[in-house]
Formats: structure tokens, C-alpha cells, sequence
């Protein structure tokens, strides 16, 4: 099938890709000409595990293009994917300036049948502003007698996890659809039940719905998951307080098959570009229509305050003033295997440090060059702090002369380091973990200072002298 995508950020490039893969004509738009330049050169612009690897095959196989050209995007795809960004606006709502600017072009270029496909995460009601937008559009041409029958808006919301997103699209848990119940929506229906049937032939995946309630799916889907993320976080703290280890008691609760093991651990926040918005997008769809969604502002709130926690911690150990202290960071993305910065917790964190006096010499496996682009936006009027943020080329050069680690992100090369080596190295062995990735009680038989999250401090002499 002939396929467009619209807009080559994580969703649309992961989309396009994955397509194209299976065996489609997929033809990549994007109005950025430097994205389209690396594209084209053989680069990618994100980080995403099997991803360049995928657009090399499908280039070479030549299933895949990427252009600039608007004109073409529209001629070519009987399917029109929208995923270019939704970024909150001030108020939280969801920015849908790109969406309609998107469902403008096909209406004023489309030359016959098209299925508009909103991939784009978007709230309810979007498909109706995007469906009035090109029949404007097809009226201005004089074609507004055919708008009805020319094209149908269908909701496919993605569900991808950043760091797995090429896996997800290959061997979706579902695939939500939502789409109109007359001649136009049955068509397309039909045919992206046929784009789909590779993913559906050992059984059926695909949930068809009406266009709104897919819409709210992606919402309410992320909704439940930042909801989980930001209860654990604070039961963390709270197991803080009474003397509790969250640890084992993520493994009491997440034994329950009612609640499962998926998004219980505690750390310093969730991140990203889905989590954060979409939690705000939702209460203020809610706002909008009345309601208060009390649950899911708590939930917003508990994040941000998380991404201090550690702060606190470090506080509480080295004293307010950290003027003259150095700290390693080992992390930097919001998660691992990715490189996006996005409301990354690291943010928060390191320029907590920093306004508090403190240098921090900080390492990322892949989200490095992001990391600069960001903090130089973060601490463009921070006065000298953004001198005191090195950024290093390995793990073991961040614990140079460091008077602690910091551990922010989960990668897995971080999971089982050279503990002795970095005793000899650190001027004095302090962990602290925002992602609980060490046993204290073996930190402690190290000799290594372990704090963590919701996780009792286990003193050194109490390793060795269980009556000390």
C-alpha cells in the first residue's frame, strides 16, 4: 500500500519505518530540511534500538522516502498518517497547530480517496477539528459536494515505549482503532484493517471503537501508567519515613496478579514526552467539560516534587550549601535507550546541584549531544552554573575527584560496575541512587555510603557488627 507520514519525529519515523518493513511504498514528509538531510545521508536523528538499521534496508529496497516536498506527500499516500507534535501550550492543553496545518495540506492537495489517519497523541474531538479543516479546504476548491465521500478521519493512537518502540510496532499488544460508522469510515476501516493484517494473523489485535473513545484510550492508558509510577513514588517516600523497604514491598504487591510488576518502581520521577503532557492534557479536558480530575493533579504533583527527592537526600547527608562539591551523574535521558531529554528528572536534579554551588561531571551511553543542547537552553541565564556542568566521555571519568555518584537513569551498564574501583577513585565512596539499582546491605559490605529510594540506610558498621 501507499502510505504518508507526516512529520519524522519518534512516532512518525518508527511508524514509517515499520511500514515500510513489512512491505509498503512509504513516503516520509518533513518541513525540518536538516531532518530530512540526515535522513537521506544515511543518519537518524533520534535514538531508537533496530531503528537505523530498518530505514537502511527499506532505503535500500527503496520502500522508503523522505522529502520535503508537501505537494507530493499528499499524492502519494492513499493512507495520510498525522504524527508530527503535540507539545502542551501554556494552559496544558495539547498544541494542535501542527495537527491542522497537516490536515490543511491533504485538503488543499488531495486528488482522490483518503483515510487521515490522527497517529499524533490528541484530545477528544480532535478528528472532528481535523475532518472541518479539509472540508474548508475542499471547499475553497470548489469540491465541497465531494468532501463526505473523499476522505474519512480514523484515530490509530500509537502505543509505543520509547527504547523498545521498534519491537512494540512489530508485535503490538493491541491496536486501537476508531473510526466512523458511515459509507466513508467503513471504507477506510477496510483499509487499514488490510495495512494492518501482517500484525494479526496469529490472532487478532485490533480494537475497534468509535473515533472519540480511541481518542481517550491513549490518554487514559498513559494516564493509568504515570498514576502507578507517581503511587510508588509516594509510598517511597513514606517507607522513608516508617522504616519500610520498598523493594520488597513492590514484590509483596506486584505478586498480585490484580496489580502485576509493570510501572511499580519507585525513583525520581516519570519523564519524557508523553507521561508529563498527556496528565496535563487530560485535566485540562476536564477542566474544559466541567470536571476536576483530582487523582491525576495529584498525580502531577507528586511527580514534580519527586525529582527533588534525591536532592533532599544529598542535602540531609552533605548540608545545604554544596559549594566546593563535585558529583558524578550517571544518567542523563529520562530512560534508557533513548536519548531524549524531555522532562528528563536529570534536569531538575543536576540544576538543583548547581544552584546550590556545586560541579557535576555527568555521563549518558547516548543521550550526550542532547544533553548539551538542552542544559545550554536550561542555564542560558544561570550565571556561572553552566561552567560547572562538565560533561564527560565515559562512566569512570565522571568519578574522578567526584565526592559522590548520582545514578539517574537505569542503562544497563550502570547495573553491575567495578564497586572497588570506584571506591579508589571517589574522594569518598557515596552513592546516591534514584533508581534503586543496588542492594544496600551489600553496598554497606563495601564500605560504600548506599542512599537510595524508599530503601532503609544500612551503616557501615552494621554490615560487619549486626549488634553494632
Amino acid at each position: 500500500m501507499k502510505i504518508t507520514i507526516i512529520g519524522t519525529g519518534y512516532v512518525g519515523l518508527v511508524t514509517g519505518a515499520c511500514l515500510a518493513e513489512i512491505g509498503n511504498d512509504v513516503f516520509c514528509l518533513d518541513v525540518d530540511p536538516r531532518k530530512i538531510d540526515i535522513l537521506n545521508n544515511g543518519g537518524v536523528p533520534i535514538h531508537e534500538p533496530g531503528l537505523k538499521e530498518i530505514i537502511a534496508r527499506t532505503r535500500a529496497h527503496g520502500r522508503i522516502t523522505f522529502s520535503t516536498d508537501v505537494k507530493a506527500s499528499v499524492e502519494h499516500g492513499e493512507i495520510q498518517f498525522i504524527a508530527v507534535g503535540t507539545p502542551p501550550d501554556e494552559d496544558g492543553s495539547a498544541d494542535l497547530q501542527y495537527v491542522l496545518e497537516a490536515a490543511r495540506n491533504i485538503g488543499r492537495y488531495m486528488n482522490g480517496f483518503k483515510v487521515i489517519v490522527d497517529k499524533s497523541t490528541v484530545p477528544v474531538g480532535t478528528a472532528e477539528r481535523v475532518r472541518a479543516v479539509v472540508e474548508a479546504e475542499l471547499a475553497a476548491r470548489g469540491l465541497a459536494d465531494r468532501a463526505a465521500r473523499s476522505f474519512s478521519v480514523v484515530s490509530n493512537p500509537e502505543f509505543l515505549k520509547e527504547g523498545a518502540a521498534v519491537d512494540d510496532f512489530m508485535r503490538p499488544d493491541r491496536i486501537v482503532l476508531g473510526s466512523d460508522d458511515d459509507e466513508a469510515g467503513r471504507l477506510a476501516r477496510e483499509k487499514m484493517k488490510r495495512l494492518y493484517a501482517p500484525f494479526n494473523r496469529n490472532h487478532e489485535r485490533t480494537l475497534y471503537m468509535d473515533v472519540r473513545s480511541a481518542e481517550f484510550t491513549k490518554y487514559a492508558a498513559n494516564a493509568m501508567l504515570a498514576t502507578r509510577i507517581s503511587f510508588m513514588n509516594e509510598m517511597s517516600n513514606l517507607a522513608d519515613r516508617v522504616g519500610a523497604d520498598i523493594e520488597a514491598v513492590r514484590r509483596g504487591i506486584g505478586s498480585d496478579p490484580r496489580i502485576g510488576y509493570h510501572f511499580l518502581y519507585a525513583g525520581v520521577g516519570y519523564g519524557g514526552s508523553c507521561f508529563p503532557k498527556d496528565v496535563q492534557a487530560l485535566v485540562r479536558t476536564a477542566n474544559d467539560s466541567g470536571q476536576q480530575l483530582r487523582i491525576l493533579e495529584a498525580v502531577e504533583a507528586v511527580n514534580h516534587d519527586q525529582k527533588e527527592v534525591l536532592v533532599r537526600k544529598i542535602e540531609q547527608v552533605l548540608g545545604a550549601d554544596l559549594t566546593g562539591r563535585t558529583f558524578a551523574v550517571w544518567g542523563l535521558s529520562f530512560k534508557p535507550n533513548t536519548d531524549d531529554m524531555r522532562e528528563a528528572p536529570s534536569r531538575r536534579v543536576i540544576a538543583a546541584l548547581l544552584a546550590r554551588g556545586a560541579c557535576v561531571q555527568a555521563y549518558d551511553p547516548v543521550a550526550l549531544d542532547e544533553a548539551r543542547r538542552v542544559f545550554a537552553l536550561d542555564l542560558a541565564n544561570r550565571g556561572d552554573e553552566h561552567a560547572r556542568l562538565a560533561f564527560e566521555a565515559s562512566q569512570e571519568e565522571t568519578l574522578s575527584g567526584a565526592d559522590a555518584l548520582i545514578v539517574l537513569t537505569e542503562w544497563k551498564e550502570f547495573k553491575s560496575p567495578d564497586f572497588m574501583h570506584m571506591k579508589s577513585v571517589l574522594k569518598s565512596p557515596v552513592i546516591f541512587d534514584g533508581r534503586n539499582l543496588y542492594e544496600p546491605q551489600a553496598m554497606a559490605e563495601l564500605g560504600i555510603d548506599y542512599y537510595a529510594i524508599g530503601r532503609p540506610y544500612v551503616p557501615l558498621q552494621s554490615a560487619t557488627d549486626p549488634h553494632a
